[in-house]
């Protein structure tokens, strides 16, 4: 097996719901939580085992034609809806039209779920099952459909052909239409303790301490904390970023999304106004916290980074945007001590 679906069947925590959501009936499934809980994994498990030829109590065999058809991203009968853009970067074929349009350079990779890429999943799920096991629509990130997208998979959901499933992935579940919720049934992912987490990071080669480590930048999510071990950076990137940012290093970041690095930059302001507070830090280790930013500043910080946030999808030069996100930070990580040269 090739994809997130081998590895989540090493995650106790997905198999576990996995076999909770096979014993329902339904033909509309709904799953959602925050984000690094897998419910990609989940998805692609369960649509696994409903077109599995061989399904056993725990789901798929994993070795009939239908697993390795699903492994290598070719099964005629599961149609795997998400923006072009993570199609792409998890391996899945776009549609003829879409592939020669990016190809010509016509249009660029889509970030959304185009309602073209919709119409054809509806038109699919009409059709008759080619290996006999029925269909399976697998829509992820489901909050990635515009209303338009979403409204021409209503009428679908309200009306559903006798051998299809849906099965909507979602981190944002909240963004989605209420009579899209509603048709679905909902299933809140389970948020595995930190012992099992850390366990299932160590198995997956991580050591103790690394493992720990990242549960706490990454906050519990087991899943992120993985994809972060597994980005190519240095064992201890995590606890060097607090003093890389207080020195103003662009270098540090050169690797990072927008996206990440606002993520990362959030994480370190809310631990510093938490020490202020007399809390104690969520992300990060208190020794590793850079020590003198005033509240004030990191109060002004904090608004920046949110106001960052909501550009940081469609920035006019993301360089231009990475080197205003350090600065921002390196200001407001030294404003004490540069008070007291005055």
């Amino acid at each position: 097996m090739t994809d997130e679906a081998a590895k989540s069947e090493t995650q106790p925590w997905i198999a576990l719901q996995a076999q909770q959501l096979l014993a329902q009936r339904g033909h509309a499934w709904l799953l959602h939580g925050p984000s690094g809980l897998g419910q990609y994994a989940l998805a692609l498990l369960l649509a696994r085992a409903w077109l599995c030829e061989q399904p056993g109590q725990a789901g798929a065999c994993g070795t009939c034609g239908s697993c390795h058809a699903i492994a290598v991203h070719t099964h005629a009968d599961l149609c795997v809806l998400m923006p072009e853009t993570t199609l792409i970067a998890m391996g899945w074929p776009l549609s003829e039209k879409a592939q020669s349009e990016i190809d010509d350079k016509k249009r660029k990779a889509s970030k959304e779920i185009r309602v073209d890429a919709m119409r054809e999943a509806v038109e699919f799920s009409q059709r008759t099952s080619a290996r006999g096991r029925g269909k399976v629509v697998l829509v992820f990130p489901a909050e990635q459909m515009n209303t338009i997208t979403a409204n021409a998979l209503l009428k679908t959901l309200e009306e559903p052909p006798g051998d299809v499933k849906f099965v909507l992935a979602s981190e944002s579940a909240h963004q989605l239409l209420p009579t899209i919720r509603s048709r679905c049934l909902g299933h809140s992912m389970l948020w595995p303790d930190a012992q099992t987490s850390q366990s299932w990071l160590q198995s997956q080669g991580l050591d103790a301490a690394q493992a720990k480590s990242l549960l706490m930048a990454m906050g519990g999510r087991p899943d992120d904390a993985l994809a972060f071990a597994s980005s190519g950076r240095e064992s201890n990137a995590w606890s060097l970023l607090p003093r890389a940012a207080a020195k103003g290093d662009i270098g540090y970041f050169k690797d990072w999304t927008l996206p990440q690095t606002i993520d990362a930059l959030h994480k370190l302001c809310h631990d510093l106004m938490a020490l202020h507070a007399g809390a104690a830090p969520r992300f990060f280790v208190a020794a590793d916290l850079p020590g003198g930013p005033g509240f004030s500043a990191l109060t002004e910080w904090s608004r920046a980074l949110a106001r960052s946030m909501r550009t940081m999808d469609h920035p006019f030069n993301a360089g231009l945007m990475l080197e205003s996100l350090v600065g921002q930070a390196h200001s407001a990580l030294n404003s004490r001590q540069e008070a007291g040269k005055r």
